[in-house]
């Protein structure tokens, strides 16, 4: 193998070895973020991606055999900064409602797949660059796997939004931003709707009142 695959090479191994240990620090942390979650569907996730991260530890170790590596482990000072973050988010998270901690939560989460996801993607490319074909295949499941995961969050997201957006502005005061789902030029063309259906109503009140006073006139 010439001298500049080798580096490549050494540099795939290196981040796998980054992914390896932030994969086993997640084994340990999500039984406790779904533990800590109150929306049923939001623990079913993290119980769910759990039993996915076992299986990403699983390709990552065959992934070092097919590159004849020992497979140890390098700390991830990145994930590790994470989940503590994560462990905070879970603490702070006993001093607000549930719906705000759930918020709160997979914000942890997402910033814990943004990681991953870029990790898998950078480690992949680099894999198919230098013909480990079957590593590159590995990865790339596993970064499927991330992504769907993330997008799973954001879905999880919106109805949990909704309901603390409902419960906020439950007295009936519409929130500055609209309600979830609007855009600001969805609230100011409501806003313009509202205002020339008033115009058209006064214009036909003038309009009325005009014929009226003609008629009178005429008498």
């Amino acid at each position: 193998m010439p001298e500049k695959q080798s580096g490549l090479k050494d540099l795939l191994v290196e981040q796998l070895q980054d992914l390896l240990s932030a994969e086993n620090q997640l084994v340990a942390a999500l039984p406790k973020m779904a533990e800590a979650a109150n929306e049923p569907k939001l623990q079913e996730a993290f119980e769910k991606h759990l039993q996915q991260t076992k299986g990403h530890v699983d390709r990552l170790k065959n992934a070092f055999q097919l590159l004849g590596d020992a497979g140890e482990a390098k700390t991830c000072k990145a994930m590790k900064g994470i989940v503590e973050e994560g462990a905070e988010t879970i603490e702070e998270g006993e001093d607000k409602d549930e719906l705000t901690a759930d918020l709160a939560l997979i914000a942890a989460a997402q910033r814990v797949e943004h990681y991953e996801i870029s990790g898998y993607g950078n480690a992949k490319c680099l894999a198919r660059q230098i013909g480990e074909r079957e590593v590159a295949q590995l990865l790339s499941q596993t970064l499927g796997e991330e992504e769907a995961a993330d997008f799973l969050l954001t879905s999880l997201t919106q109805p949990i939004l909704q309901q603390a957006t409902s419960v906020e502005f439950g007295n009936g005061t519409k929130a500055p931003w609209g309600e979830p789902g609007e855009t600001a030029n969805t609230y100011i063309g409501t806003e313009k709707a509202g205002t020339a259906k008033a115009r058209v109503a006064t214009a036909s009140s003038s309009a009325a009142n005009l014929k009226v006073t003609t008629q009178n006139k005429r008498k």
